[in-house]
């Protein structure tokens, strides 16, 4: 039954702890340790029980607990000084590192589909929204003038469990997001902010909520709105929920809505980054936008949005992007494309690959990449694996001159810190490793650490973590009906002394967790060898839908109750950001073992390097660049064996070697004062190297540096003067497209067959057949560079030529190279498209070869 009103009772604080409100408002409390202890002393047995939730916590308490706080001076104290640092860091009105680089009135919107901010705001499945939490809480850090936007799940991800076989189960709990550090927005009015869009022909209303994560505002669309039907309302019930229809849905209130709701709020944004394909549809409304306000053609509005859209891509395999039916699209679109003034085919062209094969689906992420004119991978391999996935998007270049880059992820370093830790670090560091993160001249005096000090921290932090695995199993256990018998045993698991493996994350099958099970004998060994115990904690969840991944879970959980792995192998329930806080702050190893390179970056192995943990994986994703020897351990040399059993086989094996002659011996090598020197040394490098490389503040400064800044300053130019800019780019884009069929190389002059000497000048000509262009129109360029084996470049160069002659509509273009290389060397020419404004070479996707 439905109430006639609803309203909102605040608790009634007193006024000296009427700063609560403020820290419990803004998520930035949670990446700062003093203001968590500080809600943990007002009541840490209910802040446990709301999930760190500050603002649960306030409408919990007592008014008899509340008038003690605001009695108690040393509270009140803290309180002060807390707020304080929060008011300051609020404060703050530049952003140093930007200094006097950005457009006036700079703005940055960030597109997500879920938001990793911490165990409080269950909006997030995994390293994805994980990921996109850091870079808010970088952006905040850095004072970007960014904003997030997102969807209001009533539902997050599932919560997880086992039944008594070890099959994982699923729990889906509401959101309430009232008792949420998060509020409504408001119109000019005093209501609720509305925005609205079709959904086949029909309105749907979505409002807005927003959370403050530090100086940056995150707001979120939510659909369960009154006038809605029962089936709007649904598109914002579940993260990641229901079929294709509820897909296309939420991605269309993401990017579309998105888009209106800045709109709405008042915010111009310079550039979009849009964080993986879910948001796709964003470029679409800007183009709409843009011819309906400004009354620009497609083209040109097309032209300004490639100009300002960046695109990242997280997945390494196709079946990872979102692809809709073509019916699907057209029963959403049909009418929007008149607001952009395109057909319903040449829509469906834009999503495609083949943008003439009707068959083929519509793909989200083809879609971002058609409308940006920055894309990135996550890590170098994967921005490799994704040039040779997505290359025949661009099938007149070659892979390696694809324009899809990579920046690689890095992690929000003071959100994933152990308390102990930071405090250390602001002994021997002092306040720039906060600050200034990636400076690799921080981190060096943690060559000055006391080596007895920083071990007896790291022995702390993992019976803090063992603490925390006795305390899951007892409560899994109980709910499950154990025995008294198995709770006992489960309150004294593991060993707070013995080498502690960790493998966290998603079960998908390609990461394979089973790996280090794949010779159980062996395995027991290790784990159960008299003078060098290990022990293994596993934790993960599977995709609701893979059979596949819970089928190992299972078989993990089974192996659990195997009596050679009794008290040295767990797996525990309901991997979130707080159970993944404990195992990187308490664990020796971080284990990663993804079949390569299917890994697109791997964040979590980032979290715990920089707890001092040390990384045994696969050469994939971010240990590719990472790794090197002295600071953990390499599986293989960064073969691929492709899918199988061989692949495993060979790498379980040197899996095995690793940790049976070197990760073994090197922790249990005592050395003066009965410390493992070794392994510290190992800590201390893997600090150092890693810390200030993969971290998000260097992330974030890579972002501002080739994309956010490079887009803005485009977008500026084409809408200065009303846009003129954008006008003319986007007419002699349509003059260009019309007469590129007729562009052709008919001669390439250069070099004979035989050698030449080193220094030598080469003289080359190309003759070009331009049609209705002009030189001005292209680029010509010679394009040289070794070759390898297979008669194919291994190396390339490239340098204009110039137009020196005409004679019906065919010009000569030449140009002189120096011979600065030896050995066999190769040749050609390439015409390309050339506008002053038009950003890249490759951005139309069009090239004439000699």
């Amino acid at each position: 039954m439905r109430p006639s009103l609803s309203f909102q009772i605040k608790p009634d604080l007193p006024q000296p702890l009427k700063p609560l409100e403020e820290l419990a408002g803004n998520l930035w409390f949670s990446w700062h340790a003093e203001a968590v202890e500080l809600f943990q002393r007002l009541d840490l047995e209910t802040w446990d029980r709301v999930n760190h939730n500050p603002m649960a916590l306030l409408n919990q308490l007592s008014q008899e607990r509340l008038k003690a706080l605001a009695a108690d001076s040393g509270f009140l104290a803290q309180l002060e000084r807390v707020a304080g640092h929060l008011r300051a860091y609020l404060a703050a009105e530049s952003c140093p590192f930007l200094g006097q680089r950005a457009p006036e009135k700079f703005k940055i919107a960030y597109f997500s589909a879920e938001y990793g901010l911490g165990e409080c705001l269950p909006i997030y499945s995994g390293g994805l929204g994980v990921l996109s939490g850091d870079h808010l809480k970088s952006a905040s850090d850095l004072n970007l003038p960014l904003v997030g936007v997102g969807l209001a799940y009533g539902q997050g991800y599932f919560t997880q469990y086992l039944d008594p076989d070890g099959w994982q189960q699923e729990e889906y709990h509401p959101n309430d997001f009232w008792n949420l550090p998060m509020q409504p927005v408001q119109d000019p009015a005093g209501g609720e902010l509305t925005i609205e869009l079709d959904i086949e022909g029909r309105p749907l209303a979505a409002k807005a909520w927003l959370v403050q994560v530090g100086r940056v505002p995150l707001y979120l669309l939510d659909a369960n709105v009154q006038s809605n039907p029962p089936e709007f309302k649904a598109i914002t019930h579940q993260l990641y929920g229901g079929d294709k229809l509820m897909r296309i849905r939420q991605e269309m209130l993401l990017g579309i809505g998105g888009v209106r709701l800045l709109g709405a709020l008042g915010i111009q944004a310079d550039v979009f980054h849009m964080n993986e394909g879910h948001s796709a549809f964003a470029g679409l409304e800007r183009i709409s936008g843009l011819r309906q306000e400004k009354g620009l053609s497609f083209e040109q509005a097309r032209e300004l949005v490639r100009a300002s859209n960046c695109f990242t891509t997280h997945t390494p395999v196709p079946a990872g992007n979102d692809y809709f039916d073509p019916e699907l699209v057209k029963r959403h679109f049909a009418a929007y494309v008149t607001d952009m003034g395109i057909s319903l085919p040449v829509l469906l062209g834009y999503g495609r690959v083949h943008p003439h094969d009707d068959g083929e689906q519509f793909c989200m992420t083809v879609l971002a990449l058609r409308l940006s004119g920055f894309a990135n991978g996550v890590s170098q391999l994967h921005g490799r694996v994704s040039r040779k996935m997505w290359q025949d998007v661009w099938p007149q270049f070659p892979l390696e001159d694809l324009p899809l880059t990579h920046i690689t992820n890095g992690v929000h370093i003071p959100s994933w810190i152990s308390n102990d830790l930071a405090y250390l670090f602001d002994r021997y560091l002092g306040p720039a490793w906060m600050e200034d993160p990636d400076s690799q001249a921080v981190w060096k005096p943690l060559d000055q650490v006391p080596d007895a000090e920083l071990w007896r921290l790291h022995q702390r932090r993992r019976a803090l973590t063992v603490g925390l695995v006795r305390q899951l199993l007892t409560g899994q256990l109980s709910r499950r009906g154990a025995s008294a018998e198995q709770i006992g045993q489960a309150r004294e698991v593991l060993d707070t002394e013995a080498l502690t493996l960790v493998f966290a994350r998603r079960f998908a099958t390609y990461k394979r967790a089973l790996l280090i099970l794949s010779d159980p004998e062996r395995l027991a060994r290790l784990l159960n060898h008299p003078d060098r115990p290990m022990q293994i904690i596993f934790a993960g969840k599977a995709h609701p839908k893979d059979m596949e991944g819970k089928e190992f879970i299972r078989r993990i959980f089974a192996l659990t109750r195997d009596e050679r792995f009794v008290g040295r192998m767990v797996f525990l329930e309901d991997y979130d950001m707080n159970v993944a806080r404990y195992l990187v702050q308490g664990a020796d190893v971080w284990l990663n073992t993804p079949r390569r390179p299917l890994e697109a970056c791997g964040t979590s192995g980032m979290k715990a390097a920089a707890n001092g943990a040390l990384h045994l994986s696969v050469l994939d994703g971010w240990w590719a660049e990472g790794f090197e020897p002295g600071l953990g351990w390499a599986i293989g040399r960064g073969e691929e064996y492709g899918g199988g059993q061989p692949g495993d086989e060979v790498e379980a094996r040197a899996l095995y070697r690793l940790l049976e002659n070197e990760v073994q011996p090197l922790f249990y090598e005592r050395g003066s004062g009965g410390l493992p020197r070794g392994w510290i040394a190992y800590m201390k490098k893997s600090m150092r190297t890693l810390i200030p490389v993969f971290n998000s503040m260097r992330m974030l400064e890579d972002y501002v540096d080739r994309a956010y800044l490079p887009a803005a300053r485009r977008c500026e130019d084409l809408a200065a003067d009303d846009f003129a800019g954008a006008r003319e780019l986007g007419a002699w884009v349509r003059h260009l497209l019309e007469h590129w069929g007729q562009v052709e190389v008919l001669a390439v002059n250069g070099p004979q067959e035989g050698q030449l000497t080193w220094g030598e000048e080469i003289e080359v000509k190309a003759r070009v057949r331009l049609g209705g262009l002009q030189p001005s129109d292209v680029t010509c360029e010679a394009y040289y560079g070794r070759l390898g084996p297979d008669g194919e470049f291994s190396q390339r160069l490239t340098q204009p030529l110039e137009a020196a002659a005409e004679h019906d509509g065919v010009y000569e273009f030449v140009g002189r190279l120096q011979a600065r290389s030896t050995g066999r060397m190769g040749l050609t020419v390439r015409v390309v498209p050339h506008h002053p404004r038009l950003g890249s070479k490759h951005a139309l996707g069009l090239a004439a070869w000699g």
